[in-house]
């Protein structure tokens, strides 16, 4: 019955902590969503964002995202890195994965550029097995324990693996729409000795739409104005999910906006279409960025407190982005 447990336990744990973390804040910290967002703003910029979800229950988890990435002007390309930090509090789960991106953009019309970007990652995860206690270790002739087991559901307590992904963006001056694989290699993260179990490819399809109905009113509001519509269709194996929403900008300093998630492709029945909404808000300052945002669970399952995000970032040459804007993209 032990080992009956164990083996649903560990093949649950395996399908849920297979899908990537998606951010709330992924509008306000676009780095999360695309690796062709590396350099886009043609300077060097440095934030992170720390994700605190379900603070009441007992599944309480935690993650954190720290990125840097600049721009060389003269050969169009941009670099970076991204270090990603997720953790659970009642399975001991750790994960820890650093990537290194790769960007290029290339103008193909007046108001269009095409960014394709590579992404190569290395990837750890540690589920704390080492406290486990399998049966054939209990020897009750003597009340001692064996350090070592045969038990055929022995577990890795740490798996490594080298990640690789890919993704591109079209940009003009307001507006932008991407595309994200990651995971191309499908990358063994079995915990079991000899096992398989390759991970999932991640696709996004992520826009964001600029309504320019404001510019027909002649008024210093609708001027320093501007509304986006955002959205951002999420698949990997059997998880599917997609966000939609709208974001309001004013003078290029203040963002308010809210988005839906929902779950489109129903593969339970009873799941409600809409599972989560989604509230956030930005502020700039002198280069820095910062960002709060709150997601409210639409479900029932138990009373979770929410997910906060908080994020920070810093732009070292800001005032680049004004002089020839629409070689940028464009987002808060």
């Amino acid at each position: 019955m032990k080992k009956f447990l164990l083996l649903i336990f560990l093949l649950t744990g395996i399908k849920n902590l297979a899908q990537d973390v998606i951010f709330s804040q992924n509008f306000l910290v676009p780095e999360t969503l695309n690796s062709s967002f590396t350099g886009a703003i043609r300077s060097s910029k440095v934030g992170s964002i720390h994700r605190s979800q379900w603070r009441n229950s007992g599944l309480k988890t935690n993650s954190s995202y720290v990125f840097f990435d600049t721009w060389f002007e003269g050969f169009k390309t941009g670099l970076g890195f991204t270090l990603l930090n997720h953790t659970e509090s009642a399975s001991s789960y750790k994960f820890n994965q650093v990537n290194l991106n790769y960007s290029m953009a290339f103008q193909i019309s007046d108001t269009w550029f095409f960014r394709p970007s590579i992404s190569v990652g290395f990837g750890m995860k540690n589920y704390g097995f080492q406290n486990l206690l399998l049966e054939d270790q209990i020897n009750p002739g003597n009340n001692s324990i064996n350090t070592t087991s045969i038990d055929p559901l022995l577990l890795r307590e740490q798996r490594t693996f080298f990640d690789f992904s890919s993704s591109i963006l079209f940009n003009n001056e307001n507006s932008w729409i991407g595309l994200t694989m990651r995971h191309l290699n499908k990358p063994n993260i079995s915990l079991t000795e000899n096992g398989n179990v390759p991970l999932e490819v991640f696709t996004s399809i992520h826009a964001k739409y600029y309504l320019p109905f404001l510019e027909n009113y002649r008024t210093w509001f609708a001027s320093k104005s501007k509304i986006y519509l955002l959205s951002n269709f999420m698949l990997q194996g059997s998880f599917n999910r997609f966000d939609f929403g709208a974001q309001y900008i004013f003078d290029d300093q203040f963002s308010l906006g809210i988005s839906l998630a929902t779950n489109p492709i129903k593969n339970v029945p009873n799941n409600p279409f809409i599972t989560s909404v989604s509230t956030f808000a930005g502020i700039k300052w002198q280069g820095f960025r910062f960002g709060y945002s709150y997601d409210a669970n639409t479900t029932q399952i138990l009373n979770t407190g929410g997910t906060h995000e908080f994020s920070i970032s810093y732009d070292f040459a800001i005032s680049r982005r004004y002089l020839d804007r629409f070689k940028c993209v464009s987002y808060f």
